[in-house]
């Protein structure tokens, strides 16, 4: 076996190619899209090479020169640890323990080698909400921009020394049929009574220029001391203006108290269930079949993408309330065509999302396992602290 380091366009390809053979006979793997992974490892595209960061990817050839793995390591600028911190992602090989752990160990002298103590995987070269964690439970299709593995691979990593530094969670629920915790529900009359809290959707022109900025005062407030970083108006607006293809209107809610933003959620439809059609190709092709799998054959899903309520609101029923406002004009009614909804992955660092999604009667639908691997041995491990 010999370790290539991605170098050419070939290779480039390659680096995708060797995923769509590796799964081609596993019914739940998804392709994903070849230019969200390709754009995650040029600067063109990625502005974490232009605050500093840097990225390689290898492949693993066996005898006869045929790809039998791949990974990527990083180097990413924003991470703030107790020790110089990588990360190892897009992990893929065939089923041998020898061939998995070359990868592992390419990562790791790389990463050794430009400073680092220690490695997350597999993770992602950019945001957490994106190619985090390794599939452990719930082999069920993914959602859009998350990973899908074969169950072996956990094997792999556990074997080779890497620890649990995080498990994520994934909730679901029917969106009809399962009804919501009771103190729950008690705690939400008591805010829908109040005639200074306001819940609702927007859209249209309101939709365009006043949502991002009710996000980001939302989010910054309630966010960005865990995430580590604010948000700017330009940013949110870039994120709105990204979703507007896939966007449903009636799936983004806000809360307001005395017309002041305190609380949001995002969903969105789970794309991956038009994606699937295109074969990782959005070419003029692949955007026909998007929009006529789009327009006839919709996604029944839901994804939760992020949920916030403002420090000052917190443990007051506001996130109860703004559930159940949406749930009365949405949700319940038979027009409306969503049948699941899944949350984006909860840290079991966080556990007052965990008892919100507990109190909506949601159960957990996947797991996932973010990795911590020390390069000094004889360290003590920690696990992600909790958030209070």
């Amino acid at each position: 076996m010999k370790i290539v380091e991605v170098s050419n366009p070939g290779q480039q390809k390659e680096f995708l190619e060797m995923a769509v053979r590796l799964y081609k006979h596993e019914k739940n793997w998804i392709r994903p899209l070849d230019k969200d992974i390709e754009g995650l490892f040029h600067p063109e595209t990625n502005k974490l090479f232009r605050l500093g960061g840097k990225a390689k990817r290898w492949l693993l050839l066996n005898d006869t020169n045929e790809t039998i793995g791949r990974v990527a390591a990083f180097l990413h600028p924003k991470w703030k640890e107790e020790q110089p911190t990588g990360g190892l992602g897009f992990f893929e090989c065939i089923n041998h323990q020898e061939a998995a752990f070359l990868l592992f160990d390419t990562a790791k002298a790389w990463l050794e080698s430009e400073g680092m103590e220690a490695m997350d995987g597999p993770v992602n070269f950019g945001e957490r909400d994106k190619w985090w964690g390794l599939l452990v439970e719930g082999f069920s299709p993914p959602n859009y921009n998350m990973p899908w593995n074969f169950p072996y691979y956990k094997d792999f990593f556990e074997a080779y020394g890497f620890q649990i530094y995080f498990k994520q969670f994934t909730y679901m629920r029917p969106v009809q049929g399962v009804g919501f915790d009771e103190k729950m529900v008690a705690r939400a009359n008591e805010i829908l009574k109040e005639p200074d809290f306001q819940f609702r959707h927007m859209e249209g022109k309101e939709l365009k220029e006043k949502a991002p900025q009710y996000f980001m005062e939302v989010y910054n407030k309630a966010w960005a001391r865990h995430m580590g970083k604010s948000l700017t108006l330009k940013e949110t607006q870039l994120m709105f203006g990204k979703m507007k293809p896939i966007m449903d209107p009636r799936l983004i809610y806000f809360g307001f108290y005395k017309g002041e933003p305190i609380s949001f959620f995002i969903n969105i439809p789970e794309i991956n269930q038009i994606f699937k059609y295109v074969d990782g190709k959005l070419g003029l092709w692949g955007k026909i079949k998007f929009l006529y799998n789009k327009t006839f054959n919709p996604p029944n899903k839901m994804l939760g993408l992020v949920f916030g309520v403002i420090p000052e609101f917190q443990g007051k029923g506001v996130d109860s309330a703004m559930i159940m406002a949406y749930n009365e004009k949405f949700a319940r009614h038979d027009w409306f065509t969503y049948e699941t909804i899944e949350m984006n992955w909860i840290g079991d660092f966080n556990p007052k999302m965990m008892r919100v999604c507990e109190q909506l009667n949601a159960t957990i639908y996947k797991t996932h396992h973010t990795y911590r691997y020390l390069f000094d041995r004889s360290k003590p491990f920690k696990r992600h602290k909790i958030f209070e």
